[in-house]
């Protein structure tokens, strides 16, 4: 990889890593992104970013696909370039972006997979008869309370918590923080847990071995566990509960707005989906019920 080329990716790198504070994960995903476009570029023997043009990328879009890569991974890897080309332009080392106006693969859509309120039911009401199984509860339940993504959770302090009001200073994508409610359950399991631990404020609100935060990795586990020994035979992980708050909320409530803030999502397009799943409970329920509806069987 020739010098500006890579140097111009490793200081962009660091400023999301620093300035942005991005994830580790995000992080990955944006260095390889990067990396395969550097590949492409060097196959062109282009030498600066600034002369790379727009076909070109349209044709590392259209190679990527023939390798094999999905439309979303695509998608993620034109919005990484579009990026990287922002982060240049401002530098003074670019021009335009030749990543604009550059599309992907049509990306199918795809229903997030929810848990009905019963089986949330029962992967919830566990015994929490043991430090533990304390543990499990609250962290669980302050999941599917405030729909919180995992590393959201692993990274909150209990400074970060106020049990009298019931809410939650939580820290989400691109550093931004938002307040959000917390559930009745949610606030007794939190309170059994700070009894039984005495904690301090800056202590993880979730820890596992020798003090340390929980990890991601951690949660999805504990998560897995609980869930078989409840008897809960769907795949289970983070990321359900937080679909099943998003879905149970604005079926209750039918406030779109309002399920937007609680989730912390920067665009009401990435909400819109749970209006499908909400629809696709009317749609049950009318067949069911309507007199002109009712399948023969």
């Amino acid at each position: 990889m020739t010098e500006p080329l890579n140097g111009a990716t490793e200081r962009f790198l660091d400023y999301l890593r620093h300035q942005r504070r991005y994830s580790p994960g995000t992080l990955g995903n944006y260095a390889r992104s990067l990396a395969a476009l550097c590949a492409h570029a060097e196959a062109l023997q282009v030498r600066r970013w600034r002369d790379l043009r727009s076909e070109q990328v349209q044709a590392f879009v259209a190679n990527e696909h023939r390798r094999g890569l999905s439309p979303g991974t695509l998608k993620h890897m034109l919005a990484a370039c579009r990026s990287f080309y922002r982060y240049l332009a401002r530098e003074g080392e670019a021009t335009s972006n030749p990543a604009l106006g550059v599309r992907s693969p049509k990306v199918p859509r795809k229903l997030p997979q929810v848990l009905d309120v019963d089986e949330v039911a029962a992967l919830l009401d566990f015994p929490a008869d043991d430090p533990q199984a304390t543990r499990d509860r609250a962290l669980l339940e302050l999941l599917y309370s405030s729909g919180l993504r995992v590393s959201e959770l692993t990274d909150l302090r209990w400074r970060d918590l106020d049990l009298h009001d019931g809410m939650v200073r939580v820290t989400g994508k691109g550093s931004k923080t938002r307040v959000v409610p917390v559930g009745t359950k949610a606030i007794v399991a939190l309170a059994a847990l700070r009894e039984q631990d005495h904690p301090q404020p800056g202590d993880p609100l979730v820890h596992g071995r020798q003090g340390k935060p929980l990890t991601p990795n951690g949660v999805r586990a504990r998560l897995k566990r609980r869930a078989k020994d409840q008897g809960v035979w769907k795949r289970v992980y983070p990321h359900l509960l937080r679909h099943s708050c998003a879905s149970h909320v604005l079926e209750s409530s039918g406030d779109l707005r309002a399920v937007q803030e609680l989730l912390g999502h920067a665009d009401i397009g990435t909400t819109q989906i749970y209006t499908h799943l909400d629809f696709q409970h009317l749609a049950r329920v009318y067949d069911a019920a309507h007199p002109r509806a009712r399948r023969k069987r």
